[in-house]
């Protein structure tokens, strides 16, 4: 069982427990498990009759101010925001912009992995959001969570047929109209033979961002390398370079 490192009676992190609470989902706010620079994630005791699962994982997004996530330009590029008041206040960088910015990211993720959820991809099921935060499908168990692939040891078979997985994920997301763009062995988690991607506030459309093509080679070449040192070869260039001439054809 996890042991509580962190102090939350008095957080972002408690409010939104305390509204999923407040719906039914969760019974208990058990503990933290992990906690990075774009956002914190919990563990918590879910109500299975109402959310569908008896443990799920609450992602606080931390404040705009704090949040260090590099060149996020490249990952808005392409983003519209429809009304004058907004666009203004991001770019003067107003309370209500940098308020308006951080539900945006949040809206942005929770869309996202309503998509792929929906079309099938391994990505966790989301269960409900609010501005700054989304209450998810948890990956692993009380004892602890399913660990990053990176500090996976696999099988040369598990290798190969897990490759060959998450890259049919990367078609599917493509097909679907969106591009992890920070796609890694540190962004997927390996748990009972199975591989879960995560982590999509930056996700891309592919269709307007002027950087997707980039962003989608750089997703391969992660993945590729990451295999080659499990002696799985691919050639990152030509699987990139493939899925994005069946995307710009219609192919996918």
């Amino acid at each position: 069982m996890y042991e509580p490192d962190t102090d939350v009676s008095d957080s972002p992190e408690r409010e939104s427990f305390d509204h999923y609470y407040g719906e039914g989902l969760v019974t208990d706010l058990v503990a933290p498990v992990k906690s990075g620079k774009e956002a914190s994630v919990f563990l918590c005791r879910a109500n299975p009759e109402i959310a569908g699962s008896s443990l799920l994982a609450l992602k606080q997004y931390r404040p705009r101010d704090h949040r260090t996530f590099k060149n996020d330009h490249v990952y808005k590029a392409g983003r519209v925001l429809k009304e004058p008041r907004d666009r203004n206040a991001v770019r003067k960088k107003t309370a209500y912009g940098r308020s308006f910015e951080q539900a945006w990211w949040t809206e942005h993720e929770w869309e996202v992995l309503r998509a792929l959820h929906e079309a099938g991809a391994d990505v966790p099921r989301p269960v409900m959001r609010t501005e700054s935060s989304i209450l998810m499908e948890y990956v692993g168990d009380e004892v602890a969570p399913a660990p990053q692939l990176r500090h996976v040891g696999l099988s040369p078979s598990e290798a190969r047929e897990t490759l060959d997985r998450l890259l049919w994920n990367v078609e599917l997301f493509l097909g679907h109209n969106w591009i992890h763009a920070d796609l890694s062995a540190f962004n997927v988690l390996w748990w009972e033979g199975k591989a879960t991607i995560i982590d999509l506030p930056q996700a891309v459309d592919p269709r307007s961002n002027p950087h997707a093509a980039d962003l989608l080679a750089r997703d391969v070449k992660n993945l590729c390398d990451h295999f080659g040192k499990l002696s799985v070869r691919r050639d990152p260039d030509e699987v990139s370079r493939g899925l994005w001439m069946a995307f710009l054809f219609a192919e996918l």
